[in-house]
């Protein structure tokens, strides 16, 4: 079972791998479908548009920012595999959510967005091979291979998770 090594990624994603490290992540990914579903339809529609604080992103953000996120993962990863080792520029998270307008969509069309995502995502990230996991190419001016990008998407909803039940959800 692959399982990346420390070199395979930046410093800064070491959380997000932890959260995830020692699970077959192709399985922890398609888990991911029911958990997300099944998490996300708990959250009462009044916290929808809530935020902790001022300047923080709302439920329906951090959402928005969930499906980014897995775009932007998936097409690196995508990129890598295919041997394009292009070097892609980093995303701006801030700037994303300064430039999507969440109000005028329903929290259930962000949430079946981001389950479509991985639904097609996942059969994609079924056609690799163990070779597929190794390639690496340089996203945001660091390397990372293309194994460590499933399991940063894979911890990235995690640690959202963890967020939202810790700051949002009391």
């Amino acid at each position: 079972m692959y399982q990346p090594f420390s070199n395979e990624y930046a410093p800064y994603y070491e959380g997000y791998i932890k959260l995830v490290s020692g699970q077959n992540i192709l399985r922890k990914l398609k888990n991911q479908l029911n958990e997300v579903d099944d998490f996300l339809a708990e959250i009462p529609a009044e916290k929808h548009d809530y935020a902790y604080a001022d300047g923080k992103w709302t439920v329906k953000e951090v959402v928005a920012h969930l499906i980014d996120t897995e775009r932007v993962m998936a097409y690196r990863a995508m990129r890598f595999s295919r041997n394009d080792f292009t070097p892609l520029p980093g995303f701006d998270q801030d700037l994303y959510m300064q430039n999507v307008d969440v109000s005028k969509r329903s929290f259930n069309d962000l949430v079946d967005e981001l389950l479509l995502m991985r639904q097609a995502n996942l059969y994609f990230f079924k056609s690799l091979t163990e070779e597929d996991y190794k390639k690496k190419g340089v996203a945001s001016e660091r390397e990372v291979s293309v194994g460590a990008l499933l399991f940063i998407m894979a911890g990235h909803i995690e640690h959202h998770f963890r967020v939202l039940k810790e700051k949002y959800l009391k």
